[in-house]
């Protein structure tokens, strides 16, 4: 049944809804890079899909634009694919529920994919179209941005004839980004050695917090429920012996996590001492965040019959865990390493310059602990800088690092002849000036621009909010006007 393609423009939220019905998460992108290329085909357009799934689409000129400069619109197929704890989709293998409620679009218990979804509806919404009239469409898109825009990186853009290129990769309605910070995704593994240990068992839950983009939000220094988690086995280890036997948070590097959770083992005997700490811990940092993450909570539960394969002569159980000594380690390290937001532009005001995120946290036995990051900087400088303090924290603690996804930042171009073109045409069409701003979130204009010669770009996109959670939103008037505004500006002859 239907639920989008009522809605306008409806030739957009057709193909919107076409493509929550596809599993497109990161990582996860054959299924939606043939449904591209299947479109291409039906339509006898040229098409590109190389070995990697980028696909390349090209719709010649309308009637009477065959003398305009070619333009390039792009934007990525996959989406930072998240779910709440008691949604049951699975979705590697199943499309979204999506809905609307009021001005919004949203799905049931799950991420949207607007970013970048309504960019691929855009461009397929264009390629349909037989009325709307245009130059020569040059349509890129990519795989995997989210993960270290691996796609925009390996994708051949030599056939392409044209250097102007409007990303659709924005979640801000009337801001034109001109540029962004470079990144690298950077693993930070702590080996441990686990053994047999007795005691009793509590799940820990840290949760309860906001969450967000790490680009978009990490300025509003949200809680992040891994390094909180750290914090907490902090505190507790320096108090009474804890085991640590397993760890979870966290689903994409990019995303603050928003809860996290550990299985710990201690003495019987420590167990209403191990709940009074986590009561004070809870309380002292409900303060902290009052304002930024009112939800934060820790809980603890006693861990089920089946959780423990022997029984010890005490009454406990037996389980593989890490040793007190090795688990007090492991906290000290998660301690030490940095997050959040690490210096603040002198050149514009307001604008973060450089950050990290530990969106990943995992430890079982076998693995070692891993934390992963996603590091940011406008400075390319200062990011391998940033990545050098992690390495030297990984290091010092006994463990060893892996950087990959290394992307530049997309520089500020002085003399930009689309960009004043897109400010004159939307001061004609909305009577205001749009804001011509840099952002600290990862685009994929630099690494495309190191590909094309003398690339002019910009960003721009329809309203979302709260994108790479399960609260995410796309903005049903503002998709709209976003879409009256490219078809202007395609119509628009130089």
């Amino acid at each position: 049944m239907s639920v989008l393609s009522d809605l306008e423009p409806k030739s957009v939220f057709t193909f919107f809804e076409e493509i929550t019905k596809i599993p497109h998460g990161s990582g996860n992108v054959e299924q939606i890079s043939d449904y591209l290329a299947d479109f291409a085909k039906e339509r006898k357009l040229f098409c590109i899909q190389d070995e990697w799934k980028n696909v390349i689409i090209v719709k010649e000129a309308s009637a009477g634009y065959e003398e305009e400069p070619a333009i390039i619109l792009q934007g990525h197929m996959d989406m930072v694919a998240v779910k709440k704890p008691d949604c049951e989709i699975d979705m590697r293998t199943e499309g979204l529920r999506a809905a609307v409620k009021g001005d919004v679009v949203y799905a049931e218990g799950t991420s949207l994919g607007g970013d970048d979804g309504i960019a691929v509806a855009y461009c397929l919404a264009l390629l349909d179209s037989h009325t709307i009239k245009h130059p020569k469409l040059e349509v890129i898109f990519t795989v995997d941005e989210e993960v270290g825009m691996d796609g925009a990186r390996a994708i051949d853009l030599s056939m392409l004839t044209g250097n102007r290129m409007v990303n659709l990769d924005s979640e801000d309605e009337g801001i034109f980004l001109t540029s962004c910070a470079g990144g690298a995704r950077v693993k930070c593994r702590l080996p441990l050695v686990s053994e047999e240990g007795e005691g009793i068992a509590f799940k820990v839950t840290v949760g309860g917090l906001l969450g967000g983009h790490s680009g978009g939000e990490i300025h509003k220094e949200r809680g992040n429920s891994n390094c909180l988690l750290g914090r907490l086995l902090q505190r507790v280890s320096r108090q009474i012996p804890v085991r640590l036997c397993e760890a979870k948070g966290g689903l994409a590097d990019n995303a603050i996590p928003r809860e996290t959770s550990a299985l710990l083992v201690l003495e019987k005997k420590d167990g209403d001492t191990f709940q009074e700490i986590l009561a004070g811990l809870e309380k002292e940092i409900q303060t902290e965040l009052a304002t930024k993450d009112p939800g934060f909570y820790i809980r603890a539960e006693a861990a089920g019959e089946g959780a423990c394969p022997d029984s010890a002569a005490d009454g406990g159980k037996r389980y593989r865990c890490v040793s007190a000594a090795d688990t007090k380690k492991a906290a000290d390290f998660l301690t030490a390493l940095p997050n959040g937001v690490q210096a603040m532009s002198a050149d514009m005001p307001g604008l973060v310059e450089t950050s990290l995120n530990m969106g990943i946290l995992e430890y079982d036995d076998g693995s070692g602990l891993l934390a992963e990051f996603s590091v940011r900087s406008s400075v390319e400088s200062s990011k391998h800088a940033l990545i050098d303090r992690l390495r030297a924290v990984t290091e010092l603690a006994g463990g060893s690092n892996e950087v990959t996804g290394d992307y530049p930042g997309w520089t500020y171009r002085k003399d930009s002849p689309l960009r004043d073109k897109m400010v004159a045409l939307y001061e004609k069409m909305y009577g205001t000036t749009p804001k011509v701003e840099a952002i600290h979130a990862g685009l994929e204009c630099g690494i495309l621009g190191s590909k094309i010669k003398d690339l002019d770009c910009v960003s721009i996109g329809p309203q979302m909010s709260a994108i790479h959670t399960t609260e995410e939103t796309l903005s049903i008037s503002s998709t709209g006007r976003v879409w009256e505004f490219l078809v202007a500006l395609l119509e628009e002859k130089q």
